[in-house]
């Protein structure tokens, strides 16, 4: 199948060299030419931009960071839509607000293109081992055509509905329990190191016990080898759990929990850490109370 993947960052990047070793055809769309070199010598093809793809793509996915870039890479000046083959089906990985996804939808309609609304979760390693959660929701005929990527990419594929928009909305929901489980892991762990507890030893014994989750032992490891390389950012939780409160005003809801969690993501992005690791919201922490993070080792 001739596939394309727009944003080759560390989930678009797993979704394209899983797809190439299923035996696709595959091209990436991306403005970094170290990722584009990557993705080449895997096996597949690459371009810097979204107009550059090559003729007859049957299926495209996306993996850009917001609402904003996947409509500018479909429908703006640089678009890849002539590129794609009549009745392509478009996969939009990207964590939307519903309303969106619904609208997305609808303009491809209107180029006889299919949209499957299938944002995922499991992190980098998932995209790595192409065992991805994908939450879907689409038409029968985009998921028919939207399979073979499907199957490479993801481990579990849940198929929520005909219609655009709800998988955004059931992404919206854990997107919610991601933000407040990584604010909650970090307030956590600057809470032992402010009391003296060896952050290791913390880790591990907390990572054994009632109050352990996935993001606390996903994301605290960053914060122990002090390595704020972001897999995902806190500009990313930023706009995430924006999403998620902009839908809560909308249906009249409140979530002082997840409120809470995005003014500290909005307080350490106002202090520079924005385009860091997520865990480094830990940094909220350390500059209320100046306590010394693990540093990393050379």
């Amino acid at each position: 199948m001739r596939v394309a993947v727009i944003g080759l960052g560390s989930m678009g990047m797993g979704a394209a060299l899983n797809l190439v070793a299923k035996g696709h055809d595959v091209t990436g769309c991306e403005l970094r030419e170290s990722a584009r070199a990557e993705l080449v010598t895997a096996g597949g093809a690459a371009v810097g931009k979204a107009s550059e793809l090559p003729q007859g793509v049957e299926a495209l996915v996306i993996f850009v960071v917001n609402a904003a870039q996947a409509n500018e890479v479909l429908f703006g000046a640089e678009s890849c839509l002539p590129r794609l083959a009549p009745g392509a089906v478009v996969l939009c990985c990207t964590t939307l607000a519903p309303e969106a996804a619904r609208a997305m939808g609808a303009r491809l309609a209107e180029h006889q293109l299919l949209l499957l609304d299938a944002p995922v979760s499991g992190g980098a390693g998932a995209a790595q081992a192409g065992t991805m959660t994908i939450m879907a929701s689409g038409t029968p005929l985009a998921f028919e055509r939207a399979e073979p990527v499907l199957s490479a990419i993801g481990a579990k594929i849940w198929r929520l509905g005909d219609e655009a928009g709800i998988g955004s909305t059931v992404k919206m929901v854990n997107q919610l329990l991601a933000g407040v489980h990584i604010a909650a892991a970090a307030e956590a762990m600057a809470l032992g190191i402010r009391a003296g507890a060896d952050p290791q030893t913390l880790f591990d014994v907390i990572s054994t016990s009632a109050g352990s989750s996935w993001m606390f032992q996903n994301r605290v490891p960053h914060i122990l080898a002090g390595d704020d390389t972001p897999r995902s950012s806190v500009n990313i939780f930023v706009k995430d759990l924006g999403i998620v409160l902009d839908q809560a005003r909308a249906l009249t809801f409140p979530l002082p929990m997840a409120s809470t969690a995005h003014q500290l993501f909005l307080a350490a992005a106002a202090a520079g850490n924005g385009a860091k690791d997520d865990a480094f919201v830990i940094r909220f922490w350390q500059m209320l109370a100046g306590i010394a993070l693990p540093e990393r080792q050379p």
